[in-house]
């Protein structure tokens, strides 16, 4: 493996420039590229794509360990744009095999439904559940609804503790009731809340109030990817959270936990796969 050059940057009318300096007939190439923010990323990430593939590139992979355009997965009202199959759509044009890190699948099951390239998804949870082990003592862990169960259960039987489900009823993207059951059963324990995105953080800012009311603990808040829109991170941080914690697959200033490893195994995988 080598490490490509590269030249990107703005025209003063806001246009990409862009030039690969490394040739490229016959190599497989790798980009490195989470897609937080994407719509200013997404221009830059396709022409490069492209141009690897016209100087005569074999496959050109994207390792995006945050995958954007997953929330809008369904048409809920006429004339709305379904976002998720779109972007799919597009990148399986671009590229010709994606890794991911625990994408928000919602109403699709897997990738495999809506992108048309190999796709291959790393798992976070053993990553938090070691970090958990190491630095929480007494932890029960506590998920952001229903359709998190499995993903929170998993977390906890590595992390060998217990965990809730909150009881969440959404009025919009910011506007959310909570409840907490057998919270009164853990007033000993440490609260980690865990969720695999923290974007307005509302779910956990309101769960924090009521951990507050029950007298418990400061909670650790825990999310794989740090998408933190808008103020979310300073509201998070004023509501009383004792530690905010995130994989580093956004960059942030509360990465504390690497998920490097997990898509380097993947990526070996793959370079063996392409050896024989």
């Amino acid at each position: 493996l080598i490490q490509g050059d590269l030249v990107f940057r703005a025209f003063p009318d806001e246009e990409t420039y862009l030039r690969i300096n490394t040739p490229l007939q016959g190599c497989d190439v790798i980009i490195l590229d989470s897609l937080d923010r994407p719509n200013q990323k997404l221009l830059p990430l396709l022409f490069f794509a492209k141009t690897a593939k016209e100087m005569g590139a074999k496959q050109v992979g994207l390792v995006t360990p945050y995958l954007a355009y997953m929330r809008q997965d369904k048409q809920f009202n006429p004339g709305e744009a379904v976002s998720s199959n779109y972007f799919a759509e597009l990148m399986s044009h671009y590229f010709d095999w994606l890794v991911t890190v625990d994408p928000h699948c919602h109403r699709h099951r897997s990738l495999q439904e809506i992108y048309t390239i190999p796709t291959s998804v790393a798992h976070a949870a053993e990553c938090i559940a070691e970090w958990i082990k190491m630095k929480i003592d007494h932890p029960v862990l506590i998920g952001p609804d229903r359709e998190s169960e499995q993903w929170v259960a998993e977390v906890a039987k590595a992390a060998a503790a217990p965990y809730l489900i909150l009881e969440k009823t959404r009025h919009g993207d910011r506007n959310v009731d909570i409840s907490i059951p057998q919270l009164q059963t853990y007033r000993d324990h440490t609260p980690v809340l865990v969720d695999d995105i923290i974007s307005t953080a509302q779910t956990m800012i309101e769960t924090i109030k009521h951990l507050h009311a029950a007298k418990m603990q400061a909670p650790v808040c825990v999310g794989i990817h740090a998408v933190f829109a808008g103020d979310a991170y300073r509201a998070l941080d004023a509501a009383g959270a004792g530690q905010i914690i995130t994989c580093n697959t956004i960059a942030h200033a509360t990465n504390k936990i690497d998920v490097s490893t997990i898509i380097i195994n993947i990526l070996k995988s793959y370079v063996s796969m392409r050896r024989e």
